[in-house]
């Protein structure tokens, strides 16, 4: 699931943590890599497979990799390390820090110098569908299709999949309204077709949430709750219409056009509602038709790092110089 990650950083560093960091570019010598725990213990056990190679890639260049809880202290004591750090989805504290998180599915990562997607390489690099091979992008969407959703029959029924992410009621920074107000706005928008919002099954949802709810069902009669269900839903949909939510990637590998009401990586092939406006937005949904195997390959093949190429160690140092690092 897609959230804005990095939006509020509760482990602000301290005047003298500031003070004490080395720049970005000073010679890199040990790396400490912050995992919670069940990923640390796989880590150092050898069985985890892009951190097998990212540690390889480091010792390649004669750098020394520790493994840490990804604790809020452990990560702000990195600040007064004389190390490097790498953390896991969370935002780096200070220069000599980089975050790292799978890029949607495995075996694909990135190495980014902060946690908010909507500002990573991806998101910011032209996509040019007539640099990517065509034979190859349609042997990846259908070998990856097949692997997360095996047995699935594409199809259009006509209706508008809405997937819920959290905090329903207010706008954050990187949204272009409230969750609440983007199923208002859908449900407007399609009057006679069913627009199914689903709950996201891992995420918590107050008694005023659903309270809100209920009262847009009664406004709306074409509006369906659901929880999860995206298996059976994504296939079988007409169009995504989500704030970041990753389920609109997924539709990618089905032809589903998605309205973006947030600001994500993968928005170069979308309908974005803060570029566009929402109507304006939902028209082009309707008419969009980019090639969605290229983009996929290009996402993934060449701006993510695939852990299971020969060319993973490489990468994983270019995306570590990027960031700033000496190696």
């Amino acid at each position: 699931m897609a959230t804005g990650a990095g939006a509020h950083n509760p482990f602000r560093l301290s005047a003298r943590q500031a003070g004490s960091t080395l720049t970005a570019m000073a010679k890199v010598k040990t790396v400490g890599i912050y995992l919670e725990n069940g990923l640390r213990e796989s880590a150092v056990a050898g069985r985890h497979n892009f951190l097998n190679r990212v540690s390889a890639a480091l010792a390649s260049c004669g750098v020394a990799v520790e493994y840490h809880p990804a604790t809020g202290a452990a990560r702000q004591r990195s600040a007064d390390h004389p190390g490097h750090a790498l953390f896991h989805m969370d935002d780096p504290l200070h220069n000599r820090a980089l975050s790292f998180r799978r890029a949607y599915f495995y075996p694909f990562w990135t190495i980014e110098p902060t946690a908010r997607r909507w500002e990573f390489h991806a998101a910011r690099t032209r996509f040019d569908p007539d640099r990517i091979d065509p034979e190859q992008a349609r042997r990846l969407v259908s070998r990856h299709r097949e692997r997360q959703f095996p047995g699935a029959e594409p199809g259009d029924d006509g209706f508008i999949y809405v997937p819920l992410q959290g905090i329903l009621s207010r706008q954050r920074s990187f949204q272009s309204c409230s969750p609440l107000d983007m199923i208002a706005q859908t449900a407007r928008r399609f009057p006679d077709r069913p627009v199914i919002a689903t709950l996201h099954p891992r995420e918590t949802y107050t008694p005023q949430d659903h309270a809100a709810l209920a009262d847009l069902q009664a406004a709306h009669p074409n509006l369906e709750l659901r929880s999860g269900g995206m298996q059976a839903l994504l296939p079988r949909c007409r169009m995504v219409v989500t704030q970041n939510s990753s389920v609109a990637f997924s539709g990618y590998f089905f032809e589903k056009p998605a309205v973006l009401f947030g600001r994500i990586d993968f928005h170069h092939i979308a309908a974005n509602v803060g570029q566009l406006g929402a109507g304006r937005a939902f028209d082009m949904a309707g008419q969009m038709r980019p090639d969605y195997a290229r983009y996929l390959f290009w996402f993934l093949q060449r701006m993510a790092i695939n852990a299971g190429r020969p060319e993973a160690e490489e990468k994983i140092l270019r995306a570590l110089r990027r960031g700033g690092w000496d190696l």
